[in-house]
């Protein structure tokens, strides 16, 4: 079981007290307003979430991490890794992504995870490339691509939504060239 630390937090994989407060994030208008149609989901599709997730663990070696306030225990909601099948264009591809209740947003805390996950990809799992992508217009996860090191390779469509997309890219080489000297 792959566990990752920050500061922070405590990226883990699911466990089935995870599903009630992940709904809760799901079931917020505003945390969902930039997630393929803007459409919330309950705890059933929740759970359903989940259950992939922790399949793509199974059978890719990485996925989506359970992300836990090392203070208070509290999950925060996701980031992690997974094949983004729904725009095939970029593939193959290996993205970066993320989701946290509104009560942990402005705080760093979205940063401070993905970057744990692009560390885990590269120097973990030896992948050459991640992407991350993001609606237009949603300029706080852009910042966020941005403090990675990503920078933006192409815009597109999301055929499963119809809305527009940026695809952000970060190499293996350009990650290492921003790691300090050891």
């Amino acid at each position: 079981m792959v566990t990752l630390e920050t500061p922070r937090l405590i990226l883990r994989r699911w466990r089935e007290e995870d599903v009630a407060p992940m709904a809760a994030v799901n079931a917020d208008p505003e945390v969902m307003r930039w997630i393929r149609d803007g459409s919330v989901r309950d705890e059933q599709q929740t759970r359903g979430g989940i259950q992939a997730w922790e399949s793509e663990w199974e059978s890719r070696g990485f996925g989506l991490f359970a992300v836990e306030i090392r203070s208070t225990g509290e999950l925060a909601g996701f980031t992690g890794l997974s094949v983004p099948d729904f725009l095939p264009e970029v593939l193959p591809a290996v993205e970066v992504g993320w989701r946290l209740g509104r009560s942990h947003w402005g705080q760093g805390l979205a940063t401070e995870a993905a970057a744990a996950a692009v560390r885990f990809g590269f120097e973990e799992r030896g992948l050459e490339r991640i992407v991350s992508i993001a609606q237009v217009g949603n300029d706080a996860s852009e910042r966020i691509m941005t403090k990675l090191g990503m920078h933006p390779v192409r815009e597109t469509v999301n055929p499963t939504c119809g809305r527009r997309v940026r695809v952000f890219e970060l190499l293996s080489e350009q990650y290492a060239d921003r790691q300090p000297r050891r």
